[in-house]
């Protein structure tokens, strides 16, 4: 029977247990230059050290007005490069694995003097309105894709997490709400993230699993379901994605009426469905902190990786707890061995 802790295989990729620290964005940077500190050394490597079998970091833009702030990490230039693959040695050293999520905010990115987008729509009245990028933009944009995930592959990441959820610029190519182009991008919906992924996959070695974080519901009035998703996917699958990240919303303001749930595992039957529609690997997030239903989701089948955000966010050690509480094998660290 699989758990928590059994270990995980996908392409190269082997996890020593199913728990993943999704990527949670730290605004941390504080040079604005998007290059890895300090802070965000101590912060990932804390959580290998403390079990986790995958670890994901954060939001890493392709280029400076792709930041969602400018406190965001970036990868647009080879000086970014060492400080990551700093934090990737370390995080080996402590027996866990590492990805990276490389994306761009759209008009979603709070400090760019102009955001750009799909179609000159604001997120909300409150938001600048951006500019609708042009047929040749959105070609260059698939190749600054494509170049960070190349000096991703050189900082020595063992996966690469193409970010297609949450409102950002792939998630409103994906999206009627926010793509009203006229040409090839607006003809075909998912061209440019189908781009994106083909770009990425020549840039990393064959057997280097690539995910596709999408968000598989929306909660605005006229916004797409489970049903689109399951349609749009199936293209990212055919494009090279080897995994799913199944998560939900952030695409505007949250209608009354459709407010995502406030009850643990409440994105679980997303994930679950995307699995069983697409037949493919599938990781679930949002509330999935307790060890005992975290287990449950990989128990029963409903998907293959568990992410633990805010549970990991406020207990970097979340997996050695769990493990104690599941009665699993003993993997604390010999440092640590007389609190456990």
């Amino acid at each position: 029977m699989q758990n928590l802790f059994s270990t995980y295989k996908i392409k190269n990729l082997e996890l020593k247990n199913r728990v993943v620290m999704p990527p949670m964005c730290q605004y941390s940077v504080e040079k604005k230059d998007g290059i890895a500190n300090d802070w965000h050394y101590l912060h990932y490597v804390s959580r290998a050290v403390g079990g986790t079998g995958f670890i994901i970091v954060e939001m890493t833009d392709v280029e400076p007005d792709g930041r969602i702030t400018d406190y965001d990490l970036g990868l647009w230039s080879d000086e970014q490069v060492p400080a990551l693959t700093k934090i990737v040695e370390a995080v080996h050293s402590h027996g866990a694995k590492i990805g990276i999520q490389i994306a761009h905010a759209g008009r979603k990115a709070e400090d760019a003097a102009e955001p750009v987008a799909p179609s000159a729509i604001p997120f909300d009245e409150n938001s600048k309105t951006p500019r609708a990028l042009t047929t040749e933009e959105v070609k260059g944009m698939v190749e600054k894709f494509r170049l960070a995930v190349r000096r991703a592959v050189q900082a020595g990441f063992d996966a690469i997490e193409i970010h297609g959820a949450h409102g950002y610029l792939i998630h409103q190519f994906h999206s009627p709400l926010t793509n009203k182009r006229d040409d090839e991008y607006g003809q075909d919906l998912t061209k440019f993230g189908r781009e994106v992924i083909e770009a990425a996959k020549a840039e990393m070695p064959a057997d280097m699993p690539l995910i596709m974080r999408i968000s598989a519901r929306e909660y605005v009035e006229g916004g797409y379901g489970i049903e689109e998703s399951i349609e749009f996917s199936k293209v990212y699958k055919d494009a090279g994605a080897d995994v799913f990240d199944i998560s939900s919303g952030g695409e505007g303001q949250i209608a009354a009426w459709g407010r995502p749930g406030t009850h643990a595992a409440y994105q679980v039957p997303l994930a679950r469905q995307i699995k069983e529609a697409l037949q493919v690997p599938v990781m679930a997030v949002g509330r999935l902190d307790d060890p005992i239903l975290a287990n449950a989701v990989i128990g029963n089948e409903e998907a293959d990786l568990v992410q633990v955000g805010r549970g990991m966010l406020r207990n970097p050690y979340w997996t050695l707890e769990a493990a104690k509480q599941l009665r699993k094998e003993n993997i604390v660290p010999k440092q640590y061995e007389a609190g456990f």
